[in-house]
């Protein structure tokens, strides 16, 4: 059988342009049709064509290359440089223009806010296309890597105890210094040793300065690489990181908003991210879900009791804990609303003892322990010598409400939908995209990257339900 060799000799009669370098059906041709259909205007973009000095590149293209890299793991400035260069994809994008690494790095820093205005510009245009609706939405949260060691988070507790060590090692240092100047040729290097005491003088100053800003603003830690980032615990354990957040919608699962937090808990983010989906749409939502991470119900309040009548599909910890009620658990204590008082299963009484503030909950306890420590179920109930207690949120009544809705035919069906529309982008952006961890440092730099990849996987999301060609022709028949 015949095999085909190559020939890098091999000449063509009539070189080819760069517009032939990729097909028409070519995903890169969806990131160009995306980039051209958005307003500059509106991402802060002034295009100046009297500018005076070296011509800058052309904004809309380094857009492109910013935007089209993440889509394929490609990040960093010196790959993106690489890639103008060696990937035809990239020539085409770029009209051959070929900006350095400093030039791509620069013009991503101080362009920040207008990366982070790409993923809101994308969803309205997604609006205007019809592929976000805005009724059902869907929030979600995940863990990234910061660019940051763990090994620089830094406690009042571990400042003050290097502080001791430096101090100790510098008196040492200084006494050295001191007995070398008197001493014999044999002794060690005079110049090592203050060298050396140069550093840790240096590190000293550093300490104290991280200290003095712990102690300022009353925060439990910091980590001096990125002030931002936080201790963060996902399945390969502990390190520096970020919460991301971010919002889908139900038809399509496309990504209505992102967010990342200083924060390791979801807790209170359920209103906050919702209502910053909302202020994409222009309109308020008719059903928000989310997993019993964000069930705080004072937060879940914000949106299920305010107008508008927005159904939040919220379980609680209880529910999704599927754990067998067992005989004496609060459910089965019975409360009486007129009295405000629990009954036990024995008919005995829990009167009101105090309003706990921590928890923002109300105390019951038994009016006579004596009661407790007669009762046959004692040791069962409670072994505690001052009888039985309950704790019953002031926000009760609504957290039972909220639990009802979830467990109505119409709260299952949509918590169903939930991981399939709102974990499906976290799997895309850390799996395909190779992008669990940030390169940017700083809230505003890791918000952008967020925007960045939730953008890519929006476009990659309308590639794959319409095809390259339809969805180019929608792009440029019916951008911003």
């Amino acid at each position: 059988m015949a095999i085909r060799y190559g020939d890098r000799q091999s000449r063509t009669m009539f070189p080819q342009s760069v517009e032939e370098y990729v097909t028409s059906d070519d995903p890169v041709r969806v990131y160009d049709a995306f980039i051209e259909s958005l307003n500059l205007k509106e991402l802060g973009i002034v295009l100046d064509e009297n500018h005076v000095g070296p011509p800058p590149y052309d904004p809309r293209a380094m857009l492109k290359l910013l935007v089209y890299g993440p889509s394929y793991g490609i990040r960093t400035s010196r790959l993106l440089e690489r890639s103008c260069y060696h990937n035809f994809s990239f020539i085409w994008l770029m009209g051959n223009l070929r900006p350095d690494h400093k030039t791509i790095a620069n013009f991503r820093r101080n362009n920040i806010k207008v990366l982070k205005l790409i993923l809101k510009q994308c969803a309205r245009l997604c609006i205007k296309l019809n592929l976000i609706d805005g009724n059902v939405l869907f929030v979600d949260g995940s863990k990234f890597r910061a660019n940051a060691s763990l090994n620089q988070i830094w406690t009042e507790d571990r400042c003050k105890k290097n502080l001791e060590k430096l101090d100790a090692r510098i008196d040492e240092l200084l006494e050295s210094c001191e007995a070398i100047d008197d001493a014999e040729s044999h002794m060690p290097s005079l110049v090592e040793l203050k060298e050396e005491l140069r550093g840790k003088e240096k590190l000293q100053k550093k300490v104290q300065a991280i200290l003095q800003e712990l102690q300022a603003e009353n925060l439990k830690s910091l980590n001096s690489t990125d002030k931002d980032s936080v201790r963060t615990k996902g399945r390969q354990g502990s390190h520096a990181g970020y919460n991301a957040q971010i919002v889908t919608d139900e038809k399509l699962g496309l990504i209505v908003s992102s967010d990342v937090v200083s924060s390791s808990s979801d807790y209170s983010e359920f209103s906050k991210q919702i209502e910053n989906a909302e202020e994409v749409l222009g309109k308020k939502a008719e059903v928000a879900c989310a997993d019993s991470g964000y069930h705080q119900v004072e937060d879940l309040e914000k949106i299920s009791s305010r107008e508008g009548d927005t159904e939040v599909v919220v379980p609680s910890k209880r529910q999704v804990g599927n754990k067998e009620v067992k005989a004496f658990d609060k459910a089965n204590f019975k409360y009486d609303a007129k009295n405000n008082e629990y009954i036990c299963p024995e008919d005995y009484r829990l009167k009101f003892s105090q309003y706990k503030k921590k928890d923002n909950s109300n105390e019951y306890r038994m009016k006579s322990p004596k009661q407790c420590l007669e009762c046959r179920h004692f040791g069962d109930c409670t072994k505690s010598k001052k009888g039985r207690t309950i704790r019953r949120s002031v926000k009760e009544e609504l957290k039972e409400e909220l639990e009802k809705v979830y467990e109505s035919d119409k709260g299952q069906k949509t918590y169903e939908l939930r991981k399939q529309k709102v974990e499906l982008p976290f799997g895309h952006i850390k799996r395909n995209l190779g992008a669990g961890y940030f390169l940017l440092r700083g809230q505003d730099g890791v918000n952008a990257e967020m925007s960045v990849l939730s953008t890519n996987f929006n476009i990659s999301r309308m590639i794959t339900t319409f095809g390259v060609p339809t969805l180019v022709s929608m792009l440029l028949n019916g951008g911003i």
